[in-house]
C-alpha cells in the first residue's frame, strides 16, 4: 500500500493553493480565492513533507472534473487507457465515450479530452514539483530530510516532462516558479536534457529504501526508481550504453526480485514488494479527499457478465484485443492471469482481469490495488534489450529468459530463447514486454519508440491504419487557442 495517501489529508491546505491550474495561462495564475499564501506555507519542516506530499496526490486522487477531465489523477486510469487503446493492445467497450473510440482507431484529432486530461494533470503536478523544489530549500529544517524531499521533488518533475515530451513531443519545459504566463515550446532534445538532470540529482538524493512507515515513507520515489526511469529514458532516446548501465545499477542494487508466481504480482499483499520499484497507491487512503481515490481496474477492466455472481460494479469498459489474447501461448502462466475468458462455465471475450484480487476485494468494486509504473521484470527487458543492441549476447539472454522461466507452468513451456539473430531478438523482446506487461501503461509508448505502429496496429485492428503522424499527439486545441506561442 502506498501509505503517502494516508498523508493527504495532511496536504489539502497545500493542495488548495494550487488547484486551479487547467491551461498553460491557467496554471500560471495565481487565484487570491484560494492562496493561504504561498510565501507564508513554507516555513517549517511539515510544510516541506507537506508540500511533497501535494506533488504525489496529484498521481493518483486529485479530482480533475473541474477542468473538464474524465477521472482523476495522472495514473488514476486515463494514462493507461490511452497507451492500450492507442496501440495494438486494447479496443473500447464504453458507451457514449467518443474520446476513446477515437484513439482506439487513429481517428482523433486536437479536440479530443482526454490530451487536455493528460495534459492538464501532468503540468499540474510540474507546477508544484517546481513550487516544493524552489521553497524547500530556504527551509529552516532536517537537512538529510530536506536533500531528500527536493529529490523527490525533482524525480516527479522528471517523469512528468518524461511522460509529456513522450506524447505530444515539443512542449513547455517550465522549471521555474516564476514562469511566463504564455511559455514557448522547448525542443525534445532539451525537454530530456532536463528529465536526465532531474532524474539524475534525485538517484543522488534519495535512499535506496526506507525504514518503516514513519512520515508515511512506503511508496516514496527511491535511488532504484530515479535510475529505473533513467534507464527507460534512455532506451526511449536509443542510448543502449546508458540504458544497460541504468538498468545494471538497479539489478545490482538487489532491492528488487521476481515474485515466483505472476500471480502474486497483482496480489494486494504485494503492494510496494520485492518487484516494486515505483507504484502509485489507490484506496485504503484515510481521509479521503477525493471520490475518485480508488482505483478503476476493476469497474474498467471485469466483464459485465460478474454481475451475475456479486461483482456488483464491473462494466468491462475497456477489454483486450483477441490479438492480444492470441499471442500467449496456451501454457503461458501469464495468459490464465491476465485474462478471464469464461464466467460459470460460459465462454466470454476475454477482458483483464490481472489487477483484481479476488480473495481480499470479492465484490471487484473499487480496486485498492496499485498501479505499477515501473516494476523489476519491466527492468530486466530493458537490460535484456539494450544488451543486445550493444552485442552483448550473454546478458541478453539470461535476463529476458529470468522473465519467462517465470512465466512456466511445466517443464518445457515458454522456452527460452535461443540462437536468434539481432533483429529476431528485438522481435522477441518486443513481444516479450507485450506479454508481461500488458494493460500497465507501456504499449503506445513501446511501439513508437520501436517504429512498429503501423505494421502491428493493423494486425489487431485489421480497419484502422496509424501512420507517421501518430507517433506523437496533437498539443490539445484548448492550450493552442490559449497561447499564442504553441501555434
Amino acid at each position: 500500500m502506498n501509505t503517502i495517501n494516508r498523508s493527504i489529508k495532511n496536504s489539502i491546505a497545500v493542495l488548495l493553493l494550487f488547484v486551479s491550474f487547467s491551461s498553460c495561462k491557467k496554471f500560471l495564475e495565481e487565484d487570491p480565492k484560494n492562496l493561504v499564501s504561498v510565501k507564508n506555507y513554507y516555513q517549517t519542516q511539515s510544510d516541506a513533507v507537506a508540500a511533497v506530499n501535494s506533488v504525489y496526490a496529484y498521481l493518483n486522487s486529485v479530482d480533475n472534473f473541474a477542468q473538464g477531465g474524465n477521472t482523476a489523477g495522472v495514473y488514476h486510469s486515463t494514462f493507461w487507457v490511452t497507451a492500450g487503446l492507442a496501440s495494438d493492445e486494447m479496443e473500447n467497450n464504453q458507451v457514449g465515450t467518443p474520446y476513446f473510440d477515437q484513439l482506439a482507431t487513429f481517428q482523433y484529432n486536437a479536440q479530443n479530452s482526454v490530451f487536455q486530461e493528460l495534459w492538464a494533470m501532468e503540468y499540474k503536478t510540474v507546477t508544484i514539483a517546481n513550487i516544493a523544489i524552489a521553497r524547500i530549500p530556504s527551509i529552516d529544517m532536517d537537512a538529510t530530510l530536506r536533500t531528500r524531499l527536493v529529490g523527490e521533488a525533482k524525480f516527479l518533475r522528471g517523469l512528468m516532462y518524461f511522460d509529456l515530451v513522450r506524447w505530444f513531443g515539443k512542449v513547455p519545459l517550465i522549471t521555474q516558479e516564476d514562469a511566463p504566463l504564455y511559455p514557448s515550446l522547448s525542443s525534445v532534445d532539451d525537454v530530456y536534457t532536463q528529465i536526465i538532470a532531474d532524474l539524475k540529482d534525485a538517484a543522488d538524493a534519495l535512499p535506496s529504501q526506507y525504514e518503516g512507515s514513519k512520515d508515511h515513507e512506503i511508496g516514496r520515489a527511491t535511488a532504484g526508481a530515479a535510475n529505473a526511469i533513467l534507464a527507460k529514458v534512455y532506451l526511449t532516446r536509443g542510448d543502449w550504453t546508458n540504458a544497460a548501465a541504468y538498468a545494471k545499477k538497479v539489478i545490482d542494487s538487489q532491492q528488487y526480485a521476481l515474485w515466483d508466481d505472476y500471480a502474486d504480482v497483482f496480489k494486494l499483499s504485494s503492494r510496494n514488494g520485492k518487484e516494486a520499484i515505483f507504484s502509485v497507491g489507490f484506496g485504503d487512503g484515510g481521509g479521503a479527499i477525493s471520490f475518485w481515490e480508488v482505483g478503476q481496474f476493476n469497474v474498467r477492466l471485469l466483464p459485465t457478465e460478474l454481475s451475475a455472481d456479486g461483482v456488483q460494479n464491473s462494466q468491462g469498459w475497456q477489454r483486450p484485443t483477441q490479438y492480444l489474447y492470441d499471442q500467449f501461448a496456451s501454457d503461458d502462466r501469464r495468459r490464465d492471469v491476465t485474462f478471464i475468458t469464461q464466467v460459470d462455465g460460459n465462454p466470454i471475450h476475454p477482458y483483464f482481469q490481472k489487477y483484481w484480487d479476488k480473495v481480499a476485494e470479492p465484490t471487484g468494486n473499487g480496486s485498492s490495488n496499485d498501479f505499477p509504473v515501473i516494476r523489476y521484470a519491466d527492468v530486466l527487458l530493458m537490460y535484456a534489450e539494450a544488451s543486445n543492441e550493444l552485442g552483448n549476447m550473454d546478458d541478453a539472454y539470461t535476463y529476458i529468459n529470468m522473465v519467462r522461466k517465470r512465466a512456466r507452468t511445466t517443464p518445457g513451456s515458454v522456452p527460452d530463447y535461443a540462437g536468434l539473430t539481432q533483429d529476431q531478438f528485438r522481435d522477441a523482446v518486443l513481444k516479450e514486454r507485450q506479454l508481461e506487461l500488458s494493460c500497465e501503461g507501456h504499449r503506445w509508448f513501446d511501439l513508437v519508440r520501436t517504429h512498429k505502429l503501423e505494421t502491428l496496429v493493423p494486425l489487431a485492428k485489421p480497419a484502422v491504419t496509424p501512420t507517421a503522424n501518430d507517433y506523437v499527439f496533437p498539443l490539445p486545441q484548448y492550450e493552442t487557442d490559449t497561447n499564442p506561442n504553441l501555434k
